[in-house]
């Protein structure tokens, strides 16, 4: 069993001993810091190379949406942390509701907090999280696996696929299995790590990376954004009614207390107050023109100003 196991990793690039690093117990501090900065620099050099596999994601993740589909996360140890993390920024940071984004890690929560390495030997466990959130053939699945080759991942790939979901396999090394079971591959090679098979570095910072990008651009093609700022967020702490106040100054060009003004009438939604100040028309105008332009403030600003120059020439 072993024999087998270890033939199998000594092929993974991310289990591949980093001949950079071979002295760095013996280093200073500093020394030590600079081989890890080092090794970093590569990670988003990595990532690049994949943009056009992490597009056809992102392509898929808004088809989803639209269609009322999930995008689901699953993976174990430090791959699992990630797609929570990943998920739980979703609402607070784009107004979406909980269950849009979903993320399952081998062991459940606990898993979350102390290591429950073995939960991820089992592919049966895979299948039965999903099943669990009742998956469905509108809902995207994205298994991570650093190496590749994690069964937990591979049982949910393979029913995900069954169920007719679109299916995306998250990797760092070209041979990974997890790939096989995936319609989309996203295989950044960032090589070897720091420390031998500490994944949970270079590997770790490439998957947050692309992690980072489906959510981000698939939430930007879903009306998100008003040029670079993020007018769906939830004003839920004061950190966060501070920073729509900046929102709506910086897109309107109001004074603080005009946008505090008009953020009171319009419950906190720094979109709708921006549309409210930019377009002249009271909350419930504003609210019906941008359901109308299905949430981009951008088009319904457009369509409002269209139809002023419309009623203008008659």
């Amino acid at each position: 069993m072993y024999r087998d196991l270890i033939q199998e990793l000594s092929r993974l690039t991310s289990e591949a001993s980093n001949p950079d690093t071979r002295d760095i117990d013996l280093l200073p501090t500093e020394a030590i810091l600079e081989k890890i900065n080092t090794a970093d620099r590569e990670v988003p050099l990595a990532v690049h190379r994949v943009l056009p596999q992490i597009a056809q994601a992102v392509d898929a993740i808004v088809d989803a949406f639209k269609k009322g589909g999930r995008l689901v996360y699953m993976g174990a140890g430090t791959s699992g942390r990630l797609g929570i993390l990943d998920a739980a920024e979703c609402p607070p940071t784009y107004g979406v509701e909980e269950g849009m984004v979903v993320a399952l890690i081998a062991g459940g929560e606990q898993a979350v907090y102390r290591a429950q390495e073995g939960a991820e030997d089992n592919p049966a466990l895979g299948e039965r999280d999903l099943k669990g959130i009742d998956l469905s053939s509108k809902d995207v699945v994205v298994g991570i696996a650093a190496s590749g080759r994690t069964p937990y991942v591979i049982g949910g790939l393979r029913y995900a696929r069954e169920t007719g979901c679109t299916t995306v396999a998250l990797s760092c090394n070209a041979t990974a299995a997890i790939a096989e079971e995936a319609d989309i591959k996203i295989l950044p090679q960032v090589g070897p790590e720091i420390l031998t098979g500490s994944t949970r570095m270079k590997a770790g910072t490439a998957q947050k990376l692309v992690l980072n990008m489906l959510t981000t651009a698939s939430m930007i093609r879903l009306g998100k954004s008003f040029y670079n700022l993020m007018v769906d967020v939830k004003a839920t702490n004061a950190k966060l009614r501070g920073r729509t106040r900046r929102i709506v100054m910086e897109a309107t060009g109001v004074s603080l207390e005009e946008a505090d003004r008009v953020l009171n009438q319009c419950d906190h939604n720094a979109k709708l107050a921006i549309m409210v100040i930019l377009s002249g028309l009271d909350s419930s105008a504003a609210e019906a023109a941008l359901e109308q332009a299905n949430g981009f403030l951008r088009l319904a600003l457009q369509q409002v100003e269209g139809s002023k120059r419309s009623v203008a020439k008659r």
